[in-house]
C-alpha cells in the first residue's frame, strides 16, 4: 500500500467519484481508477461498489476510511514537524476558509505568510458549511478554519479576528434610493439571491426581521461565489461582507451600506493539540494583521 493510493481513494470518497477526485487531485481519471485498484489489490478487499459509473463504498471501504485519515494526519503531523537551517516551519498545511473570508482577511494573510515561510505549502479548501467546520479539524481535514462565528465547538479553540460589515448589493440599473447607508426600512421590494443557512444569512435575515421587511429569495444558490454573477445578471439584490461588495462594485452592481449596520465576527477554528509549527505561526501572524 502506497500513500498516494490511500490520498485517491480519500478524494474519491469526499468528491463522490472517480471523475470529480480526479478534477480535485488534477489528474487523469485513469491514474486514480489504477491507484484504486492497486490499493484494493494491496488489501485484499474491495473497496467501492461499481454501480454503472458510480461509485458506492462496500462495507470494508467504510471501514477503511477512518484508517485512511488517520494515516493522512499522520503523515501531515510528521513533515509539520520539520523546520529549515534557519529554524522556521516547513511541510504542508491545510486550512478551511469560509468564502467570504476569502477576500479578506485570508488572502492577505496567506500572501504575508508565503513570504515568511516560503518552506510551507498551503492547502485551501472551500468551508461550504459553517457548521461542519469542528468536524473538518476532528476529522483530520484541516488544521485550521476560518470561519464566521459564533461556532459551536466546546472542544476546540475560537479566537474572534475581526467583524465584517455587510452591504446591499443590487444589479445594475435597479431603482435605490441615493441614500448611503441606506435604512433597512427603505429597501426596494426586490427577491434576493441567498445562500443556505449560515451565520452571515442568520444576521442578515436578524436585522431585516427587525426592520420589518421578509427575505423573499429569488434563488437559493449552493456556492457563494455564484451569488454576484446572478446579480449581476438581475435575477436579484444580495448582502455580502463589504470586501466582496466592494469587488461588486467594480463590476459594476449598485452597492448601498445599511442602517443600522449589520456586522458578524469571524475567527479561526482549531485544536491546539495537534497544531504544526506552521499552524502557530500563522495563527500568530492572523493575530497581528497589518
Amino acid at each position: 500500500m502506497e500513500l498516494h493510493q490511500v490520498e485517491y481513494f480519500l478524494a474519491v470518497v469526499d468528491h463522490n467519484g472517480i471523475n470529480a477526485a480526479a478534477s480535485a487531485l488534477q489528474l487523469a481519471q485513469p491514474t486514480v481508477s489504477q491507484a484504486i485498484r492497486g490499493l484494493e489489490r494491496d488489501l485484499g478487499v474491495e473497496l467501492f461498489h461499481r454501480i454503472g459509473r458510480g461509485m458506492v463504498l462496500t462495507s470494508a471501504g467504510q471501514a477503511f476510511v477512518g484508517p485512511a485519515r488517520q494515516i493522512l494526519r499522520d503523515v501531515v503531523a510528521a513533515e509539520g514537524t520539520l523546520v529549515d537551517a534557519a529554524g522556521l516551519p516547513r511541510g504542508r498545511l491545510d486550512i478551511h476558509v469560509a468564502a467570504a473570508l476569502a477576500v479578506h482577511p485570508v488572502a492577505q494573510l496567506v500572501g504575508r505568510f508565503r513570504q515568511r515561510y516560503p518552506n510551507v505549502s498551503l492547502r485551501l479548501a472551500e468551508l461550504r458549511d459553517e457548521e461542519a467546520g469542528a468536524s473538518l479539524i476532528r476529522e483530520g481535514h484541516c488544521e485550521i478554519v476560518f470561519t464566521n462565528l459564533p461556532v459551536p465547538a466546546s472542544d476546540l479553540q475560537v479566537e474572534e479576528l475581526g467583524r465584517h460589515e455587510y452591504w446591499l448589493v443590487f444589479p445594475p440599473g435597479t431603482e435605490v434610493s441615493a441614500k448611503d447607508p441606506l435604512p433597512l426600512a427603505e429597501l426596494p421590494d426586490l427577491p434576493l439571491v441567498i445562500v443556505p443557512k449560515s451565520g452571515g444569512r442568520a444576521a442578515i435575515e436578524r436585522a431585516l426581521s427587525a426592520a420589518r421587511k421578509r427575505t423573499r429569495p429569488s434563488a437559493v444558490v449552493q456556492h457563494r461565489e455564484s451569488m454576484l454573477p446572478f446579480v449581476l445578471a438581475g435575477v436579484g439584490g444580495t448582502v455580502l461582507a463589504r470586501p466582496m461588495a466592494e469587488q461588486a462594485a467594480a463590476r459594476g452592481a449598485i452597492v448601498r451600506a445599511v442602517d443600522p449596520p449589520i456586522s458578524l465576527g469571524y475567527g479561526v477554528l482549531y485544536d491546539p493539540a495537534v497544531l504544526s509549527p506552521a499552524g502557530r505561526a500563522l495563527l500568530r501572524m492572523a493575530r497581528t494583521p497589518r
